[in-house]
Order: C-alpha cells, then structure tokens, then sequence
C-alpha cells in the first residue's frame, strides 16, 4: 500500500497553488492527509468570498470541490488544533510533506523548532524523522530575516521551490503558471503527475540557429560576389 502524503496548506496568499497540487494528487489517486492552518480560513474568506467548513468530512468534500476530483483518491482532513492525529507522530510512515503555499510566519515558526498547531508539528516530524518536506514560500519581497529562516530550512533538509513560475513551456493561462510550480515542488517528492512540458534541450533552437546561419552566409556571399561582377 502507498504511504500518504501530506499536503500543509497556510494562509498564504495563492491557494490555488493548493488546489491545483490536491486535483493532481488525487487523479493519480494517491493519498493525501491534508491540514490547513488556522489562517487559511481567514484567507479563503478574504480571497475567495468562500467559507472554509472546519468539520473534517464537510471540508474534504470542500477540497474535493474545489480540485474538481470528487471520487478519485484517497483524502482525509484534520483540524489544524488536532495535535493528536496520526500525521503528528514520527511512527505514522509517510512520503513526506508539501506546505503549499508557505507563509513566512510558517516558515519562522518551523526553523525555531516551534509547534503550535498539527500543520507545524507534522513539519517537524518530517524534518526530525529525516523525511522529505517542501516548502513553496509565497512572498516577495524576501526580507532578511525570511531568507536567513529559508536558509534554516534548507540546512536542517527542507526543500524550498519559491512560487516562481517559468516561460519555456509557453504558458497560456493562469493554471499553466501555478502548475509549472506545483510540478517542480512535487519533483522533489519524486512525484510526477502534473502534465508538464519539461525542457528538451536547446537543440532545436541551435540547429535552427545554424541553419538561419547558413542561409544567411549563402545569400550573403551571392549577393557579394554578384556585386563583384558588376
């Protein structure tokens, strides 16, 4: 039987980061236990004009809604106070834990050692048991003193995949974007199961280049030696 994943979410600006990472995690019908912080509540109200149910079946069936995935999976949600849930104990085997979106304050209290709700206990399991945790910090500008709890992070394990979108893939909406960066968060759990471009190579555009190149060169010296001629 695969081990859960356990899938953070803080009151971070960007919950559909969240949403978009729980939709591909369920359709390729993992497990995930899923804990929200206190501050995400307040946030889905604030961004979303949407209340957020508190009681645990009501607010899988949220999840489910709002990923779109109703059937598929495995989900199961905790309060954010449940200090007492299987996710808190190192002795609970796990594929690791993804916090999407991470706030700073998240971020502040875990590279203090601080627990003060499920959501940050079960990262510091993670980290004292060794296992894999990812942080998608979403802010900017960073001031020193996020990035000097980032570097904390990383030192004592953590991966940090910063909410920064690229290009290459030619983007077209705004969930190409938010998906290029929940892919290479879940690459770190060597999960994949986001439906992305990834980078060939510049091969393409070289061999291009060097046929731009050399038509370039053939008109450039028939067109010299014609004026020769003249």
């Amino acid at each position: 039987m695969t081990k859960p994943l356990i899938l953070g979410i803080t009151g971070a600006s960007g919950l559909i980061y969240a949403v978009r990472a729980l939709k591909f995690l369920l359709e390729a019908d993992l497990s995930v236990e899923l804990v929200a912080s206190k501050s995400t509540y307040m946030v889905w109200q604030a961004e979303q004009n949407i209340r957020l149910p508190g009681e645990p079946v009501q607010q899988e069936q949220f999840w489910r809604e709002q990923a779109g995935v109703l059937t598929q999976g495995k989900l199961c949600c905790h309060p954010w106070g449940d200090v007492g849930a299987n996710i808190a104990s190192g002795s609970y085997r796990t594929l690791g834990m993804l916090i999407i979106p991470c706030s700073m304050s998240t971020a502040a209290k875990l590279a203090a050692g601080l627990s003060s709700d499920l959501l940050e206990r079960a990262a510091d399991v993670q980290l004292k048991e060794g296992r894999k945790l990812v942080l998608v910090p979403r802010e900017t500008p960073f001031s020193l003193i996020h990035l000097r709890n980032l570097t904390s992070l990383a030192e004592a394990g953590a991966r940090i995949v910063p909410a920064i979108p690229a290009w290459y893939h030619n983007p077209q909406t705004i969930e190409d974007l938010v998906d290029f960066v929940v892919a290479r968060a879940l690459d770190q759990l060597d999960i994949d199961c986001v439906p992305l471009e990834r980078w060939q190579g510049s091969r393409g555009a070289g061999e291009q280049g060097s046929r731009g190149a050399g038509e370039q060169g053939s008109r450039g010296a028939g067109e010299q030696g014609s004026k020769e001629k003249l």
